[in-house]
């Protein structure tokens, strides 16, 4: 079955780290001031938007835990990349154009436009946090998984590597050569995937060959409600919360859209990613259908890896399929270095340094991006606590933080009361509960608790968890806000930032030019969707 990499392949996979490394060091600018260097000068347009979306979510961890998921499960888990396609058309339509007329920096700046200083700190700090175990561990202990099968290096030794040749260039070139990269590696991911489910799909078959090898509930995208990893209720009614977080409030993912030339580009890109999200259903989860029907004995993760270690890719195509996933992990792993970088820099550095200079704060952005290279180092240790099925420990993780700041971004962004102390005590409280959740698990999973009640408190599914999270995070926030009218900032601060980001869109779409792109992109949204509902019905 295992077919070892060719020198071909081995060259194919040198030309691809040369132009990366390439593309960073030559495309370059001389960042001096932090809109270059945090978000590429403002001057993104609505393709490199796009496909930077789009590599910066599909990560290792995507190749190796929707894989392992199809194999194990089938095709529910390519639930949460089509519930992603929602929120962004949410997110370009209703959301950017706040975003773009706030003129923030980060979503926790816009935090403190909306609230205060708190809030922002608070969120900010969370953030950080989460990246570090979300984005990049993550990543590099399903990137680690690849390797280890492929080359036989060690988790540590390739998360080395991995780390130190992203960390240059995102390094020397800030957000702007991080988005340059992003789109070659966007292309290279996408090719990749598509590449290897054809090859994959000829061997088994074709779609009535794995459909012949494989159970039917396989094929089937809506689980029952006791189901312990993709209940029905919780796909329709926990994923949306989490996928709002991510697209909508997360600096990781926002971070394109403060960086886009207008709120058009802005939503053209989104739009342009809601399509991209189509396709990992067939490209990255279908591949471990077909590992399954070709290797039966495989089980779970091991599915991408093994159908990559096979013969079905001829020479120089495998070497260009690893590119695609080396490719997926260095452009979210850039992507999450900057963002690190930008969150320190300008939500705790500069409030405390008002007088700094744009070239000091370039440097400390400099310094942020090593000390957190550096860190990740010294953490990739604990990659071990980590479950085997990557992608459901991802999803359960964001889950038990994002209920509650999809809350404060939900509600501080239609209803005019929320006050500042109210978002401030749901944060606290709420993520009081979610990461204490988090906790359990890995303490029960361990065997750390005997007492019944924390053991029965940690099984709870993790999209029902998010559900219950959510609804008791909107009660209190609501609560304090209109019961209590808790604080004096009782109608909230700069509501008028949200109207007036309506108005900036509403007076560009009155001239002919914005009527004719809002048509178009009317019409582009309502096919998305249309394809999107269409997939789940032909696979309910």
């Amino acid at each position: 079955m295992n077919d070892p990499i060719s020198l071909y392949d081995s060259l194919v996979i040198l030309i691809y780290l040369a132009a990366v490394i390439g593309i960073g060091l030559y495309l370059r600018n001389r960042d001096t001031n932090t809109t270059e260097y945090f978000l590429a000068g403002r001057n993104l347009g609505w393709f490199a938007v796009g496909m930077s979306l789009f590599a910066t979510n599909i990560s290792s961890e995507h190749f190796i835990g929707l894989a392992g998921s199809g194999a194990s499960r089938g095709l529910a888990v390519a639930q949460f990349e089509l519930i992603a396609i929602f929120l962004l058309i949410l997110l370009g339509w209703f959301i950017a154009p706040i975003y773009k007329n706030a003129g923030v920096f980060t979503t926790p700046e816009f935090l403190e436009k909306r609230f205060d200083e708190k809030s922002r700190k608070f969120f900010s700090g969370l953030s950080i946090f989460t990246y570090i175990i979300t984005k990049i561990l993550v990543t590099l202990f399903a990137g680690g998984i690849l390797l280890n099968k492929i080359f036989g290096w060690s988790i540590f030794t390739s998360a080395v590597a991995i780390v130190l040749l992203t960390g240059i260039y995102t390094l020397v070139g800030g957000f702007s050569v991080v988005v340059r990269t992003q789109v070659f590696q966007g292309i290279m991911l996408f090719l990749a995937g598509l590449v290897l489910t054809i090859f994959g799909l000829n061997e088994v078959g074709g779609f009535s060959g794995l459909a012949a090898k494989l159970p039917a509930e396989h094929f089937q995208m809506f689980k029952g409600i006791d189901d312990p990893d993709f209940p029905w209720t919780g796909i329709l009614f926990g994923a949306p919360i989490i996928a709002f977080w991510y697209w909508c409030a997360d600096h990781y993912m926002v971070q394109r859209i403060l960086g886009a030339k207008s709120v058009n580009e802005a939503r053209s890109g989104t739009i342009f990613t809601a399509f991209l999200k189509i396709f990992p259903l067939f490209i990255l989860v279908l591949p471990g259908l077909i590992a399954l029907a070709l290797f039966p004995e495989i089980k779970g993760d091991d599915a991408y890896p093994v159908l990559i270690a096979s013969n079905i890719l001829p020479v120089g195509i495998k070497g260009f399929v690893l590119s695609g996933f080396l490719a997926a992990m260095m452009s979210s792993l850039s992507g999450a270095f900057n963002s690190i970088s930008a969150l320190y820099t300008l939500d705790f550095y500069k409030p405390k340094h008002p007088d700094a200079s744009e070239r000091t704060l370039v440097l400390v952005g400099r310094m942020a991006t090593i000390t957190i290279v550096v860190l990740v180092l010294l953490l990739i240790p604990f990659v071990k606590i980590i479950n085997s099925q990557i992608y459901i420990f991802l999803q359960s993780t964001q889950a038990f933080i994002s209920a509650p700041i999809a809350a404060i971004f939900l509600f501080g962004l239609t209803l005019k009361k929320i006050n500042a102390k109210s978002v401030l005590i749901t944060l606290i409280v709420g993520e009081f509960f979610g990461i204490s959740r988090f906790l359990l698990e890995l303490l029960m999973k361990s065997d750390m608790i005997t007492n019944p009640w924390l053991i029965a408190y940690s099984q709870i599914n993790y999209l029902h968890f998010t559900i219950f999270l959510f609804l008791g995070s909107s009660v209190l926030l609501l609560s304090l806000s209109y019961l209590f009218r808790l604080g004096d900032e009782l109608y909230g601060k700069n509501f008028n930032l949200i109207i007036n980001g309506y108005e900036t869109v509403n007076s560009f779409q009155k001239g002919a030019l914005g009527k004719s792109k809002v048509k178009f992109n009317i019409l582009i949204s309502g096919v998305i969707l249309i394809l999107t509902l269409s997939l789940w019905s032909l696979f309910i």
